[in-house]
Parts: structure tokens; C-alpha cells; sequence
């Protein structure tokens, strides 16, 4: 079933490549209804009972046996979550896309297939898996920025692929030193989990856990290697911005829990308060260099390294153990999980919105607008509910992400304190952005501006009627990702 969730998307989406001839109706429905069946299929390994201590959907079949590799497949409570997101995600951006006229039918093939690599990443269970799944996500969005993009679009593809690239080879790096300190060698993630690598060598270990946190760091991004993303947002389509925000930035965050604390735990404890004052300073420079945005989507880009900022800072708060630290731990860890979900939701939803203001007037600058909640209620609706929920409001994800965030770092270290103020600067920005653009009166290109459409709606109500659902009723979520949670904690306590 695995397997089919993960290769379902990209066989259509050779297809749809294949029938040059196809009408363009027909391609845009098929790629919402091979979207939607995934989805369902994804749901389906979600909610089967399975013992919590198992890997579902689990599938083993021999690659590579001479160096320890294999084709290894299997979710958890840490992979489900984002593997369920990525479905959400990718059939909300077909559903947007059912009025797109530029090369709708490449178009769908193109985000198909990367909807396969994402999907193939979080289910990998074996390193040079999750390596060929890394590298063709990368592939596929800088086809989507540079064949669908705007602007500077080819240079700001190259940026992107140059980055994210570097960050490959560096992670590459780091999984041929974490094969090399296994014994007996491996790729196998579960067994990498199980026993470590590089156990009583400690300097060595520090090298290969260097490698992949820069590599992972570019990719999440983090301070000070996010220098990509604010060009790749800005020239990428809005639904370029909507999978790269919501998808391949969590796959940064996603392997530091999967790969780097589990396989690594002795090291990841020794270097715990870097990690922490990494997550500090990209949650502060995020929000503080927002606040000076005009561009909106160079705005939601920054808000982005601010909020995956919280991530990495509770997952290094994760790694400081203490007397009675483990509650603490579990809560930091589930807390990280739940704004990886939180985060794509909600600033899914803002890209979108993001790409409304360029779909109709050709410009993000905030200050070509006024008094725009008069022509659009609803879309002045929408920001109100996507920037409330982004500050992390009560009754949206964002609050029982950042709340546990919050509670389980302070509970490991006071340092934790230092990221609160941005929290106050996310308000500020987003609020001052909607006063700007809304209220008043209507002026400059907000004369004549065409409220959501039917699709707009529906696309944007998923995504915050989700949020609004995890806000309200976090328990089945946060059930899913507690077991896993432990695991890694007894992973890096012994």
C-alpha cells in the first residue's frame, strides 16, 4: 500500500507527459483526482490500527545488500503526520490550479512527480532512499521555479538548486560517515536508530554530525544558511511557494528528529546548546527582518525562518537532559512535530493568498493596496484567519505547537526565554500588514479587485479548517506522534 501511496502520483504523471494530445480539462481533473485517491489511500494507512511500536505499512525488499542498503518503506508517528500533509497539501494546489492556462498539462505531471519524491522521503527507511527522494525534490522545484516562475525566475531556480544542492552533498557526507561508524556497516535507518553510529568516538562523530546538520540546515533553512528562499519564494509560482513552504521545508526539520538525533544521540547531546542558540537567532533575525518587508510573499518567507526556527530550537532543547527532563523532552519533541503540520497548513494558506494579490494586479507590495477588505470581504477574511493563526492564536494549531514548544525548552533551558519576543514581532508584522491592506479607504490597486473565487475558497478553507481542527481537537494528532516521540527520547537517553 506504501508503495503505491508513493509511485501512484509520478506513473500518472508519466502519462499525462506521455498524451501530448490530451485535453487540457481532462488533465487538470486528472491530476485533482489522482491528488484526492492518494490522499485517501495515505488516510487509510493512517487510521488502520497498528501496534504503536511498529512501522506501518512497512515493506523491505533487497537493493543493494553488498553495501547494507534496501528498498525500506515505513511511517510512524513522526513521518505520518507530514505524509498525510503532503496529500493535503498537493490536492489543494490541483484544486487551485483547475483554472491555470499556462501548460496546465506539463504542469500537473511536473507536481506529481514531486509529489512522489516528497511522499518517497518521509516514508524512507533506508539513507540512500531518503538521499535519491532528497535530490529529486530538489529537481522537480527547480523545474516548478524556473518553468512556472516570475521575475528573476531562472536565477533565482539556480540559487535554490545551487543551495539546496551543497546541502545534498554535505548530508551525503554525513550518511557515508554514519555508515562507516555503524557495526556492522549499514543504511538501514531503523537499525542506524537502534544501536548508533560512531559509539566512544566522539570527535569523529562531531564531524559527521556537522555534515548533516549543515546539510539539513540549508535545506530547513536556518540562520545563516536561508539566503535561497526569500528569491525562490518571491519568483516561484504560488503554488511553487505553497509546496515549498508546506513540504520540502519540513523535510530539513523532519530529518534532525529522524536522522540526526536518533543515530547521533551522544553527540547531539554534547552540541544541544549550539543547536538551541541556532534556533534562537533564527527565530528573532526571521521575525525582525519581516517586520522590514514590503513585499508580502518576501514577508511570509521570512515569517517561515522564524517559525522553523521554533522547531530547531525546541528540537536542541530536546537534547539537554536534565534531572526529570524527559516530560519536558516529550513535549519539546511533540511540540516541534506538530508546527512541522501547524506551519504547512498555515503558511500554505498564506502563499495562496499571497499569490491572490498577484493574480490579480501583477504586484506583492503592500503598499500599492488599501481599504481592500470593501472589494474582497472574503479574502480579507481569509488573511485575518491565516495571520490570527499564524501568531499562534488559542483555537488554531499554531497555539498547541508553540505552547508545547515553549513549555518543554523552558523546561530544559532558560536560554528558551530569549525566542518569546518573537512571537510579539510575528503579531506586530502580521497585524500592521493587514491594517495596511485592508482598512481604510480603498485606494490604489485595490479599486476594482475581484474577490476569492469558488476554487480560491475551497482550497483555502482545507487548509484552515484543518488548522482550526487541530486547534480545537489536538488529541488524535498529538496520540500519533507521542510513540515515536518516546522512541526518540530512549534513543538519546540510553
Amino acid at each position: 500500500m506504501l508503495s503505491v501511496v508513493i509511485f501512484l502520483p509520478v506513473v500518472v504523471a508519466i502519462l499525462l507527459a506521455s498524451i501530448r494530445r490530451l485535453p487540457t480539462a481532462i488533465a487538470r481533473w486528472v491530476w485533482v483526482a489522482t491528488a484526492a485517491v492518494d490522499l485517501l489511500l495515505t488516510m487509510i494507512i493512517a487510521v488502520a490500527p497498528s501496534p504503536s511500536s511498529v512501522l506501518r505499512g512497512e515493506q523491505r525488499l533487497s537493493w543493494m545488500p553488498g553495501i547494507g542498503s534496501s528498498y525500506h518503506l515505513g511511517v510512524d508517528g513522526l513521518s505520518l503526520p507530514l505524509l498525510v500533509l503532503t496529500g493535503v497539501i498537493f490536492l489543494v494546489c490541483a484544486i487551485w490550479s483547475l483554472r491555470a492556462t499556462d501548460r496546465p498539462r506539463p504542469q500537473a505531471a511536473l507536481f506529481l512527480f514531486l509529489q512522489s519524491t516528497c511522499l518517497g522521503l518521509f516514508a524512507s527507511q533506508d539513507l540512500i532512499l531518503f538521499f535519491v527522494f532528497f535530490d529529486l525534490s530538489i529537481v522537480g522545484m527547480y523545474f516548478v521555479i524556473a518553468g512556472w516562475g516570475h521575475g528573476n525566475a531562472r536565477r533565482s531556480a539556480l540559487k535554490f538548486f545551487l543551495y539546496t544542492f551543497l546541502g545534498s552533498l554535505a548530508l551525503l557526507l554525513g550518511f557515508i560517515g554514519l555508515y562507516l561508524g555503524a557495526s556492522p556497516h549499514t543504511f538501514d535507518m531503523v537499525e542506524l536508530s537502534r544501536t548508533g553510529a560512531f559509539t566512544g568516538t566522539p570527535v569523529m562523530a562531531g564531524f559527521v554530525l556537522a555534515a548533516i546538520v549543515v546539510g539539513l540546515a540549508i535545506k530547513t533553512p536556518t540562520f545563516p544558511f536561508h539566503s535561497w528562499l526569500p528569491p525562490a519564494h518571491t519568483d516561484a509560482p504560488t503554488i511553487g511557494s505553497v509546496v515549498l513552504a508546506s513540504v520540502l521545508l519540513k523535510m530539513g526539520t523532519y530529518s534532525f528528529v529522524r536522522i540526526a538525533m536518533p543515530m547521533l544521540p551522544d553527540t547531539w547531546r554534547s552540541y544541544a546548546g549550539v543547536i538551541v542558540a541556532v534556533g534562537i537567532v533564527s527565530v528573532l533575525y526571521g521575525a525582525l527582518v519581516a517586520l522590514a518587508q514590503t513585499d508580502v510573499k518576501r514577508m511570509i518567507a521570512f515569517t517561515s525562518i522564524n517559525h522553523m526556527g521554533y522547531v530547531i530550537l525546541a528540537i536542541g532543547a530536546a537534547g539537554i537532559v536534565g534531572h526529570n527532563s524527559e516530560q519536558a523532552q516529550q513535549l519539546a519533541i511533540t511540540g516541534a512535530v506538530t508546527q512541522m503540520v501547524s506551519h504547512g497548513l498555515i503558511t500554505g494558506a498564506l502563499f495562496l493568498l499571497a499569490g491572490v494579490f498577484y493574480d490579480r494586479t501583477g504586484s506583492y507590495d503592500l503598499r500599492d493596496y488599501g481599504g481592500l477588505a470593501r472589494p474582497a470581504p472574503r479574502f480579507a477574511a481569509f488573511f485575518a484567519i491565516a495571520a490570527f493563526a499564524s501568531l499562534g492564536l488559542p483555537g488554531f494549531s499554531g497555539f498547541i505547537a508553540e505552547f508545547q514548544i515553549f513549555t518543554g525548552s523552558i523546561g530544559t533551558t532558560w536560554w528558551a526565554l530569549i525566542a518569546l519576543p518573537g512571537i510579539l514581532i510575528t503579531a506586530v508584522l502580521l497585524l500592521r500588514a493587514f491594517q495596511q491592506v485592508f482598512t481604510g479607504e480603498t485606494k490604489n490597486r485595490s479599486e476594482g479587485f475581484r474577490d476569492l473565487l469558488p476554487r480560491e475558497t475551497a482550497s483555502l478553507a482545507i487548509l484552515m479548517g484543518l488548522s482550526v481542527i487541530i486547534g480545537v481537537l489536538p488529541g488524535p494528532l498529538l496520540a500519533l506522534i507521542h510513540p515515536a516521540v518516546d522512541t526518540v527520547i530512549k534513543a538519546m537517553t540510553g
